[in-house]
């Protein structure tokens, strides 16, 4: 087995505070294989996306790593100065955003903005990295792309403007791509077009995907992996087909049970009574436990870790064996 492209262990995000620090990321591990998209899910407030910002070095002051480790095909990259991890970032890991014009500088063209990208991080020089800039554009399916090169991010679409982004991500043949929220603020074909995108470039270039985002749908078309997330931890993770076919977290089955099922006659969709924890105010035991509908004793002491059941792993007092006479945990 060769090993993974990313190697997330024990990874703790903190914000510190005047008189305490507030943990957003707690304790979370995953690895993503050459070839695989990891799918990220959970609601807003999981800690979804602050785990891809701490992956790629790019927390917003105060936050920052507080413990654990990132490890790029082997090499530990959570410790790297602003100016390798900004040499890293580009070349070794692209980056998706959800709004491409956040990614888009509208001053400058599509053009010179993805040969810039190409020379600095690759031996392509000029006319060579235009030729390849070309080329990019039309693996990602923009239409005449030789001919739509020297335009302006405003004189595309929102999904033409998403494929340029990734066109830019994949300007150095990275070998993990971050998708933070991809499809979000497309609609429902353009969505479509953009994870068989996604999903394309996985399975030919052998890129490791992490897809953050909190649509159940799109993990369930794009991903051959999901990590459930809540209140900065994973609560379950395992195979997209275990996961969404056969949940075993009660915070799993409530987001499936929110999927509109085209053979279901169902009246209503499963709705999870509550909200996501402030950081300020995340339960003990397990953090879930307040939304719980199967809540038992332990749930509100004792705060479970992930552990193998079946073919999926997950952190919930139903699967893992309570401890006897522990104490609860933090």
């Amino acid at each position: 087995m060769s090993a993974p492209v990313l190697s997330v262990r024990r990874l703790r995000v903190e914000f510190p505070r005047r008189h305490e620090t507030l943990v957003a990321v707690n304790d979370i591990s995953f690895d993503i294989a050459r070839g695989e998209v990891l799918g990220v899910v959970g609601e807003s407030g999981a800690g979804k996306s602050l785990t891809g910002n701490a992956v790629i070095g790019l927390l917003e002051p105060p936050g920052r790593i507080g413990g654990g480790e990132v490890l790029l095909t082997g090499e530990r990259i959570d410790r790297l100065s602003p100016e390798a991890m900004r040499h890293i970032r580009g070349k070794r890991i692209g980056m998706v955003f959800q709004d491409p014009l956040t990614s888009l500088n509208p001053l400058y063209r599509i053009g010179r903005q993805l040969v810039e990208t190409i020379e600095a991080h690759t031996e392509y020089k000029g006319a060579a990295a235009r030729r390849r800039a070309i080329g990019l554009l039309a693996e990602v399916g923009l239409p005449a792309a030789e001919a739509r090169i020297d335009n302006y991010p405003h004189q595309f679409s929102g999904g033409m403007r998403q494929r340029v982004v990734i066109a830019l991500a994949l300007a150095a043949d990275p070998e993990l791509v971050i998708a933070d929220e991809p499809t979000t603020a497309l609609d429902v074909s353009v969505q479509a077009q953009i994870i068989a995108l996604l999903k394309r470039i996985c399975r030919e270039r052998g890129t490791a995907i992490m897809l953050i985002t909190h649509d159940m749908g799109v993990i369930a078309e794009a991903a051959d992996r999901v990590a459930v997330m809540y209140a900065g931890r994973i609560v379950e993770i395992g195979a997209v087909r275990d996961v969404i076919g056969r949940p075993l977290h009660p915070y799993s089955a409530g987001l499936m049970g929110s999927i509109p099922k085209l053979d279901s006659d169902l009246d209503r969709l499963v709705q999870i009574s509550g909200s996501m924890p402030r950081l300020t105010s995340i339960p003990s035991g397990c953090a879930f436990h307040p939304r719980c509908p199967r809540i038992f004793e332990p749930c509100a002491k004792l705060r479970p870790d992930l552990a193998p059941s079946g073919q999926s792993h997950v952190a919930c007092w139903l699967y893992n064996k309570v401890p006897t006479n522990a104490e609860a945990a933090p």
